[in-house]
């Protein structure tokens, strides 16, 4: 499975590993950063969604999405995501992830709007579920800035390799597989927000986030699902990862359709897989 995920929104927040460890899957757990673990909502654009060797599906391909996510850790070593919520606005999306993967996807309405402001652009983002009951809405306005370096943090919450899901009862590692991320300061304008606690996590969106950055998006490919209690393969050519880089580094090289030879990456720049990938 191949997706573009385009103008992304993170909004992080802090908290002890011990509110969440509750909400992992069996053999999964909370993934730290200087010990702490983080609350992720992610809103985004999904687009031009497609089958591995195939063109992108028309209409149920591209679509609006925010998440409800937090980090985990497997037995093996394997950095994760763990998905309390991903809400929709495709029904046949949500029932086709919720019957192969085992995803919470959930149908909501969904809109996104970019406008110009001073120095940059102000990306909203809302959401409300469709479901009976009391009404569960997400409103999100971001100020999106200049381009930044990632920092430590952002890679911790960014650099991840698949995710983590129960399902048919055993815990599965899906991986995936994308160039770099880049990164745009942002600030939070606005954030009413009732997706976390509808996820099993009340309490969490009241204060403001520890943690927001922007970016403007990555083409990610979805390898096949193993168990997570499956040992890694050794090495950082055994990564799912490594397959981009084999890939990209042939391209490059060879000039890609039109043939023309380029230079190999420089070492320690951003295009230099050791640099990008960490072993």
């Amino acid at each position: 499975m191949r997706q573009d995920w385009r103008d992304l929104g993170f909004v992080h927040w802090a908290v002890d590993p011990s509110l969440v460890a509750g909400l992992m899957p069996p053999g999964v757990r909370p993934d730290v950063f200087e010990g702490r673990t983080y609350v992720g909502l992610i809103p985004f654009r999904m687009v031009a969604a497609g089958f591995a060797h195939g063109s992108a599906v028309p209409y149920l391909g591209t679509f609006l999405e925010t998440n409800v996510r937090l980090y985990s850790v497997d037995g093996t070593g394997r950095r994760g995501i763990v998905f309390r919520s991903l809400d929709a606005d495709r029904a046949a999306v949500v029932l086709g992830a919720r019957s192969v993967f085992g995803l919470p996807y959930r149908w909501a309405r969904m809109r996104h709007s970019s406008v110009p402001v001073d120095g940059g652009v102000e990306h909203r983002y809302a959401t409300r579920l469709r479901r009976r009951g009391a009404p569960v809405v997400s409103l999100i306005r971001l100020r999106v800035l200049e381009p930044v370096p990632p920092s430590p943090l952002d890679l911790f919450l960014t650099a991840r390799w698949g995710l983590h899901v129960r399902y048919l009862g055993r815990t599965w590692y899906i991986p995936n597989t994308h160039e770099p991320w880049t990164f745009r300061r942002a600030e939070v304008l606005g954030l009413d927000d009732g997706l976390l606690a509808a996820a099993g996590l009340p309490g969490v969106a009241s204060r403001p986030p520890d943690h927001v950055v922007f970016s403007d998006g990555v083409r990610t490919e979805f390898g096949p699902p193993v168990p997570a209690t499956r040992a890694r393969g050794s090495g950082v050519w055994a990564t799912p990862q490594a397959s981009f880089i084999r890939r990209a580094d042939a391209a490059r090289r060879s000039g890609g359709r039109r043939g023309r030879p380029r230079p190999g990456w420089p070492p320690g720049s951003r295009a230099d897989p050791q640099r990008r990938w960490p072993a």
